[in-house]
């Protein structure tokens, strides 16, 4: 019942910019951790940026300085705002979420979104 949609992506030329949103719907009482992963084609997925409940944030090395994670609690909504962006960016992002519902706790992920980063 609980679901992420996601939101955002496109075709950006390198160093251009997008913002990516990603809102949570659904039985929910509370949502802990949110972030953002990326997966290119034959790769592993891989964890982009987190952000606690309380906006504690940490980010992968290679998008330090480039991508803001951010939240916002009464929406229920995280947003990963992408400068500089590169073309090994290029991935579909996935947002996710550790949501608890009901009767337990689970984590949920988004559709994912493509991002194109390319000349």
């Amino acid at each position: 019942q609980v679901q992420l949609v996601e939101s955002g992506g496109g075709l950006v030329q390198p160093g251009g910019s997008l913002r990516l949103s990603c809102a949570a719907s659904g039985s929910i009482f509370r949502i802990y951790t949110m972030g953002w992963y990326r997966q290119a084609p034959g790769k592993e997925r891989d964890m982009v940026a987190h952000i606690s409940g309380l906006g504690i944030t940490n980010y992968r090395d290679s998008v330090k300085g480039r991508f803001t994670i951010s939240r916002d609690n009464a929406k229920n909504t995280v947003y990963l705002q992408m400068n500089s962006l590169k073309p090994e960016d290029t991935a579909v992002y996935y947002c996710y979420a550790d949501i608890a519902w009901n009767t337990g706790r689970s984590d949920y992920w988004g559709q994912g979104t493509q991002v194109s980063v390319s000349s």
